[in-house]
């Protein structure tokens, strides 16, 4: 009997034993049987107040390292604009990146990973070979939220095939005055479009369950990423459209016009919100407490997290960075809780630190940011699956995405001008003729179709960027194989005239740029293009093609002109365009925001007083395809 007790007073010691190892590797945080909120609250009760503050931090990754992402215990790398491995890198580059980087992150005291931020705003459009979508004013003109929803699964897998997990799209900023160098950038003028255009995000996230609590952000699975609504608020409506400028409106005109397009995202689930760097009526949104904490946050019960705009807390003061304290202070003060740094993290760690310990900022809005961020990862499953996924890497530039972007090329052309009447319409074109003339600095010019946001931040011209199809190839498979296409770009006016062609097709526009680059006052078709119109279309019958991110002066063109298409920035799927010139589709786009006659008229918008415009929003004649291939 003694000898059965002391076997086992042995047995239970042993089992106490491996029981509190086990208890010792055994964290809630990383349990995915548990709820979040439990794993978020067992994992910030572990933290320290350097690795709340790290998970705070975005850096750009031309700073990164594993070892930095160790030692300050960073919580987001970014790819800003043209931040690459390096030129033409490959899926598998990209994927290798970004798992270096996360292993960094994994070899920290509790192996929180980051989350990979990039720009994807027209497709993965940093990336060489990715398909690239039309911008946003032209999937505005479609007005088919069914379309983007797939646009925004396409783009989704493209991100994943290169490792990466969070894109900063979609921009749901309502541009009331084109004159805004972003304003390619924002589905319409009209908030109620830019609303239904909130559907992307079911696309990059995945469809959100119907019980799911307002605010909450949801990302479906593996082949999803977390979207971004942005830019927090009114970013569309600046004086004179001037970028990062001062939106003078009341709060009732804000609410009613720049705010819908947050409240749909929200619903759907969206899982961050980028701050504007824009002033409401003088106040810099990034220090704006009351539209970012309460009203965001608070009334509209978000519960992703809100992050800054890029170097956005240097230049809340001018000039830039004049007093660092004060904007961290304000910033951190105001709600945003992930900070695009990107570069000078270390200051900005000691400063918030800083402030923290002395007690400037609580240590509750601390743990209301890193709460926040916290929700997103572990809703996205990092924890689960911190390394990239490398079965998706066949996705990038997949033909099934091409496809959709040649149809959403299609759907948003708008066809402005068909003739002189109804009964002599100039299109759809004859895919058989004798010789025809391709004409403009956009016919052979996949940069300048693709617009900025391509490749490099601001786009570029020529066919070296990334991979696709000019417009005047997509025109010489379109036509029957007995026509002549000639190409000259800018055709003398003699030329044209003396070689018998059997009508011209002229593609001109706006070149590339984003942002402030892009803010312009004029909006006229630059000089050689119009050289370009006239020496074509004062000869031969002419379809003008319109390559731009807005309306564009037109008006001193028109009797000249046979037709008008606007086909906005149509991306690298240029045989969309031939598809609809010559009939094999009907042209079915509306006009996204008002045609202006001149620039004087800005800002006009529907529904204004004094509305007067060349061509009305919504505008856009209709064809019908035709059944033959003549």
């Amino acid at each position: 009997m003694g000898k059965t007790s002391v076997l086992l007073v042995g047995f239970l010691f042993s089992f106490l034993v491996v029981t509190v190892q086990a208890g010792d590797k055994y964290k809630k945080y990383n349990d995915p049987s548990l709820p979040i909120n439990k794993r978020i609250r067992d994992l910030m009760r572990r933290m320290s107040l350097d690795e709340k503050i790290g998970q705070m931090v975005q850096i750009d990754r031309k700073v990164a390292t594993p070892e930095v992402m160790r030692d300050y215990k960073i919580g987001s790398i970014l790819s800003g604009g043209g931040s690459v491995p390096h030129l033409q890198a490959t899926p598998q580059e990209w994927l290798n990146m970004v798992n270096g980087f996360q292993n960094g992150s994994l070899s920290t005291r509790l192996g929180i990973p980051m989350i990979y931020g990039i720009d994807a705003v027209h497709g993965h459009n940093n990336v060489y070979k990715a398909t690239i979508f039309p911008h946003n004013i032209g999937l505005g003109a479609t007005r088919d939220p069914e379309l983007v929803k797939r646009i925004g699964s396409a783009t989704a897998r493209e991100v994943r095939a290169t490792g990466i997990n969070y894109v900063f799209a979609p921009c749901i900023a309502v541009c009331r005055d084109p004159r805004w160098g972003r304003c390619f950038e924002s589905y319409s003028e009209d908030p109620d479009i830019v609303k239904e255009m909130t559907e992307i995000i079911n696309g990059l996230q995945g469809e959100i369950p119907k019980d799911s609590r307002k605010g909450v952000p949801y990302v479906s699975g593996k082949d999803k990423v977390v979207a971004c609504a942005k830019h927090f608020v009114g970013d569309g409506g600046t004086t004179r459209g001037i970028n990062e400028n001062n939106t003078v409106i009341d709060k009732h005109g804000l609410l009613s016009i720049h705010m819908p397009g947050y409240n749909a995202a929200i619903i759907k689930g969206v899982g961050t919100v980028m701050v504007s760097y824009s002033s409401w009526n003088g106040v810099k949104m990034h220090a704006n407490h009351d539209l970012v904490t309460n009203f965001l946050k608070g009334a509209l019960r978000f519960r992703g997290f809100v992050i800054s705009d890029w170097q956005a807390i240097d230049r809340m003061t001018y000039p830039v960075h004049a007093n660092y304290t004060y904007s961290v202070l304000t910033g951190v003060q105001a709600g945003l809780d992930m900070i695009m740094v990107p570069y000078n993290y270390t200051e900005f760690i000691d400063t918030l630190t800083g402030l923290v310990k002395n007690k400037f900022i609580p240590m509750n809005r601390i743990d209301d940011a890193v709460r926040r961020i916290l929700r997103v990862k572990f809703q996205l499953g990092l924890f689960e699956n911190p390394l990239s996924d490398e079965s998706f890497i066949d996705q990038l530039g997949h033909q099934a995405h091409r496809d959709l972007a040649r149809e959403a090329v299609r759907k948003s052309l708008v066809l402005l001008k068909n003739g002189e009447n109804a009964d002599e319409p100039m299109l759809p074109l004859p895919k058989k003729s004798s010789k025809i003339l391709v004409a403009g600095s956009h016919a052979d010019d996949l940069g300048n179709q693709c617009g900025g946001w391509t490749i490099n931040w601001q786009g570029g011209s020529g066919n070296n960027l990334t991979s696709g199809t000019t417009i005047l190839k997509g025109i010489a498979e379109a036509v029957d194989p007995s026509t002549e296409i000639v190409y000259e770009e800018n055709p003398e006016f003699d030329y044209v005239k003396s070689n018998n062609f059997s009508y011209g097709i002229v593609v001109v526009g706006e070149p590339p740029y984003a942002e402030t680059n892009g803010d312009n006052l004029n909006l006229t078709i630059p000089l050689q293009g119009q050289y370009t119109l006239y020496n074509v279309c004062a000869n031969i019958k002419c379809v003008v093609v319109l390559i731009s991110g807005r309306p564009l002066v037109i008006m001193p063109h028109l009797e000249q002109v046979d037709a008008l298409v606007a086909a906005w920035l149509p991306g690298t799927e240029g045989k969309g365009v031939a598809d609809v010139l010559f009939g094999d589709y009907g042209f079915s786009g509306k006009l996204p925001r008002t045609w202006f006659k001149t620039a004087e008229q800005l800002p006009m918008n529907v529904g204004d007083l004094n509305y007067d415009p060349l061509y009305p929003f919504g505008y856009g004649l209709t064809t019908q395809p035709l059944n033959t291939t003549s």
